[in-house]
C-alpha cells in the first residue's frame, strides 16, 4: 500500500471512529447473493442502484443514491433471491 493511499485509509477510519466511537471497518465482497461478484464500473453502478446500499464510495468519490438517475437497469434484486 502506497504512503498515500495508508494515510488515505487511516483519515478514513479516523474519521469514523469520531462518529462511530470505535474505529474498524469491516468490508465484504460488493455482491448480492446468485450474482457474481462486481467487476466494472457498469456492475458496480447496477449494482448500487439495485439493492438497499444508501452510499456508494469510489477513491475520493462518495455518491449518494437519492442524487443519482434512474437507469432503467435497477430494477430491485431481493424479490429473486433468498436472503441467507
Amino acid at each position: 500500500m502506497s504512503n498515500m493511499m495508508s494515510f488515505q485509509y487511516w483519515h478514513l477510519i479516523n474519521k469514523f471512529e469520531q462518529k462511530a466511537g470505535y474505529g474498524v471497518l469491516v468490508t465484504t465482497s460488493f455482491k448480492v447473493k446468485g450474482k457474481p461478484m462486481v467487476g466494472n464500473p457498469d456492475d458496480r453502478c447496477r449494482c448500487f442502484m439495485a439493492t438497499e446500499m444508501d452510499f456508494l464510495a469510489v477513491g475520493n468519490y462518495l455518491f449518494d443514491k437519492k442524487q443519482q438517475e434512474k437507469t432503467g437497469d435497477d430494477t430491485y434484486w431481493q424479490p429473486k433471491f433468498e436472503l441467507d
